[in-house]
C-alpha cells in the first residue's frame, strides 16, 4: 500500500468540489466558499475514511482511560478536560455521568507509551483523582462499519 495514497485519502475530501458542486447543481466556487462558511463556523472540524485496523502498516495501541476529577471551582470540568484534550496522544475527550468523569481515548505507539502517558501526564495533572486504563484488542465495528477479522482470529491485535 502506497504511504502517499493513503495519506491523500486520509487528509482529502470524498468528493472533489466538482463533483459537490454537480451534484448540489451550482458552483465550485459556491460549494468551497460554503466549506470555508462551515470550517470558521467551527460546523465542519474535519473528515476521514474509517480503515480496517488489521491493515495497518504500523499497528498503533488504543485505550480507553477513565479519569475521576475534582472539578475547579471557577472552570468545573471544563479546565481539566481542556488540558488533558492538548495533549498529542489523546484523540478524543468526553465528560461521561455514572462512575467517572473524563473518558479519554489515546493512541501510542506501544503498551509502554500509554502506559507512561497515563502515569507522567495524565495522572499528575491537577484534580485528576483516579486512572483505569483499559487497552483496545480488537475492533469488532468502528464508525458504524463492521470489520472483518484478521486472518489469525487466535491473535488479538493489540491496538484498535
Amino acid at each position: 500500500m502506497s504511504k502517499n495514497l493513503l495519506k491523500l485519502i486520509l487528509e482529502g475530501e470524498q468528493l472533489s468540489t466538482e463533483q459537490m458542486a454537480s451534484i448540489l447543481a451550482t458552483t465550485p466556487e459556491e460549494i468551497e466558499k460554503q466549506m470555508a462558511a462551515l470550517r470558521e463556523q467551527k460546523i465542519l472540524l474535519g473528515w476521514r475514511p474509517v480503515l480496517n485496523p488489521s491493515f495497518e502498516e504500523d499497528q498503533r495501541v488504543r485505550a480507553v482511560i477513565e479519569l475521576r476529577v475534582s472539578p475547579d471551582v471557577s472552570g468545573g470540568f471544563d479546565r481539566i478536560a481542556d488540558r488533558v484534550s492538548q495533549f498529542d496522544q489523546v484523540e478524543s475527550c468526553y465528560l461521561m455521568s455514572g462512575g467517572y468523569d473524563l473518558l479519554v481515548i489515546v493512541n501510542a505507539d506501544n503498551l509502554y507509551k500509554v502506559a507512561n502517558f497515563v502515569h507522567n501526564r495524565l495522572a499528575r495533572i491537577d484534580g485528576v483523582l483516579s486512572t483505569s486504563t483499559h487497552f483496545m484488542l480488537r475492533a469488532y465495528k468502528e464508525s458504524g462499519f463492521a470489520i472483518s477479522q484478521p486472518e489469525h482470529p487466535d491473535r488479538p491485535a493489540v491496538s484498535q
